[in-house]
């Protein structure tokens, strides 16, 4: 079966095709205009990807080496996300879909990260549990099989990609702020600065990160770095190095600790961690490091998949579709979608 997968719940316009659940093309367009703002202005996402999305569409066809008349069904985010910045790729994937009389399949944002590791060679075995970590969502969750899955845990306030975004933007680093501290970081000392780890009431595998976030910016106050970007001329290399390692390293503690504890207390040896922030090196390593003395294995996608793409989409598009799992074309885009334990 070859599948379109059709991707723009945020800044990120993206479409890519799978054949027989394998992504033969993966197009990401994403959108640069934002990092004046420090962060994604909604109207300005909508209108590109409405110039965006057939060009996208185009080159996944091109890339994939197919023409429209050979997909067998087409897969589009509705949710969660942006209202304006999903109704532009939900509709088209619509249109195309009525178009050429083929199946429609509406895909939940957050099941396309749950899945993308499946997008790669070596995969998780069910059950595992999963540490999806984005700019919106940080949750944990159990996956018994195929879209049956439940949440253990998630954020309470600020996700992790937020308090990275957040904190970035204090530093006058730019958006997105989770590359340029990943960055930094590493030529840092994540022991130069104790910032708080928020691991909220005992047995509870809920997150905070905006305590981590007010952290920073009182530290920078204290040490007469103002804020909004001031600090940026006047830290030195080694002290912006250090504020990024020490933060980097409150939030991967957390996050680390929370699945590692959650797969010892579910008894499951495989961990998946996706989402944008998953591309974290910190993050990536500290985890394999601690899952590997739990005996679990973990198992991440590459870096493509990481971000929002459609890849993602056109996969749980598939594992739809081959299930019979269509969506009518009154479906509507969800600003709020909650990630459920059945395909709906």
């Amino acid at each position: 079966m070859i599948v379109l997968g059709i991707e723009t719940s945020c800044d990120e316009t993206s479409a890519a095709l799978l054949v027989d659940g394998k992504a033969v093309s993966n197009v990401i367009s994403s959108q640069l205009i934002h990092s004046s703002y420090g962060g994604v202005v909604p109207e300005l996402a909508s209108r590109a990807h409405l110039r965006l999305i057939i060009q996208v569409v185009e080159e996944a066809l091109a890339g994939g080496g197919m023409k429209k008349g050979q997909i067998d069904g087409i897969a589009a985010t509705r949710g969660p996300g942006l209202v304006g910045a999903l109704l532009v790729g939900l509709s088209f994937g619509k249109a195309l879909a009525f178009g050429l009389g083929i199946p429609f399949t509406a895909v939940n944002h957050m099941e396309g990260h749950l899945y993308s590791v499946f997008l790669e060679e070596e995969v998780p075995a069910y059950p595992f549990l999963a540490l999806v970590v984005s700019g919106g969502h940080t949750m944990l969750v159990h996956v018994e099989a195929p879209f049956r899955q439940t949440v253990l845990g998630e954020t309470r306030d600020d996700a992790a990609g937020e308090a990275f975004d957040k904190v970035a933007k204090m530093l006058g680093l730019g958006y997105p702020g989770g590359p340029a501290i990943d960055r930094l970081a590493r030529e840092g000392d994540p022991a130069a600065i104790r910032f708080p780890r928020a691991f909220l009431e005992e047995g509870t595998l809920d997150f905070s990160f905006s305590g981590i976030k007010t952290s920073v910016l009182y530290y920078l106050r204290r040490e007469g770095l103002g804020e909004s970007g001031a600090a940026r001329t006047l830290l030195d290399g080694k002290q912006m190095a250090d504020i990024c390692a020490s933060f980097q390293a409150a939030i991967v503690d957390v996050l680390v600790a929370k699945a590692t504890g959650a797969a010892l207390r579910l008894g499951v040896t495989d961990i998946a961690l996706v989402g944008g922030v998953s591309a974290n090196s910190s993050l990536r390593r500290t985890l394999r490091d601690e899952a590997g003395k739990c005996g679990c294995r973990v198992f991440t996608p590459r870096s493509e998949y990481c971000m929002d793409n459609g890849a993602m989409i056109a996969y749980v598009g598939w594992m739809r579709l081959v299930r019979g799992l269509t969506s009518v074309y009154e479906t509507p885009a969800a600003a709020y979608l909650e990630l459920s334990g059945i395909a709906s």
